[in-house]
């Protein structure tokens, strides 16, 4: 138990974030990024902030494949990187601190196919002995790749090129974890996440029968600065409280009914308890 509480909440100096990220990307549309540049600039990271151009011929495609090219064309970027690359889309809120939490994943690893930083409709599949945990998510929001696993996500986004199309909806992002998994990579989810999904309620998902909204279950700090999603004509503050505790009780309601830790997993584990004391341990903080 001592070495899972280790992990989660004092990893090891080599093993902190911004220790080990090589290329720090911001995939942006026309939204400012200037709060999220600095703030990861004061955490030692050094952004770079990737822009959409306008492009007639895109003017048909459906907003989620013009997510997934803004994303292909990081993937294009991780290519030739040779540390982990993390992405981040421009409307992430990193957590105070972000570049002193843990990597989700150990740092040795060279089957790593994805670490999301973070989570949205999380479950997780195993737990190491370290505390580090293998699991699904959805959403590319906030999330750590390499050249070999890179290589991978493009051969996905041309199969969602010519078997759906540019111009069709596509949950491609829930596609990931089976495709990199299927391609024998490992996929870790964190303890907590590392920052908020700040945006505002997506009309697309709304359409397709999906929640139009999503933010972190539970975080792993208070957050650098305010969401889009607050409003500016308030001073911010009970927007965010209100989200956030609808986050957390639906967090918690995911773990009581099953669904972030399924009932079958946890019979053929070898170790049950520990999937449970990760499960549970990371709900066990009075942060909104």
């Amino acid at each position: 138990m001592k070495a899972i509480d280790g992990a989660m909440e004092q990893p090891p100096i080599s093993n902190r974030l911004g220790d080990r990220i090589g290329k720090v990307l911001i995939i942006a549309y026309k939204e400012s990024t200037d709060l999220l540049e600095k703030t990861l600039r004061e955490e030692g990271l050094t952004p770079e902030v990737m822009r959409q151009a306008e492009n007639p011929a895109m003017q048909d495609f459906s907003s989620s494949y013009r997510c997934l090219l803004n994303h292909r064309s990081a993937w294009e970027k991780a290519l030739n990187e040779p540390q982990p690359t993390l992405i981040i889309e421009a409307d992430f809120v990193p957590v105070q601190g972000f570049g002193e939490l843990p990597l989700p994943y150990p740092g040795d690893r060279t089957d790593l196919g994805i670490a999301w930083l973070y989570t949205c409709a999380p479950q997780i599949y195993s737990v190491s002995q370290e505390g580090y945990a293998q699991g699904f998510s959805t959403a590319m929001v906030a999330y750590i790749i390499t050249n070999h696993s890179a290589e991978y996500l493009i051969k996905l986004a041309e199969r969602i090129k010519d078997e759906i199309g540019p111009k069709n909806y596509s949950a491609w992002d829930s596609e990931i974890d089976a495709f990199l998994r299927k391609n024998k990579f490992n996929n870790y989810v964190p303890f907590r996440n590392y920052g908020e999904h700040g945006g505002r309620p997506n009309p697309e998902h709304r359409q397709n029968q999906l929640s139009s909204s999503h933010r972190a279950d539970v975080l792993y700090g208070k957050l650098a600065f305010l969401p889009m999603y607050a409003s500016e004509d308030h001073d911010g503050s009970f927007p965010v409280l209100g989200v956030r505790l609808k986050a957390r009780l639906k967090g918690i309601g995911r773990l009581v009914t099953g669904r972030y830790l399924r009932l079958p997993i946890l019979k053929q584990s070898n170790v049950p308890g520990r999937l449970l004391s990760f499960a549970i341990r990371r709900h066990l903080t009075l942060r909104l």
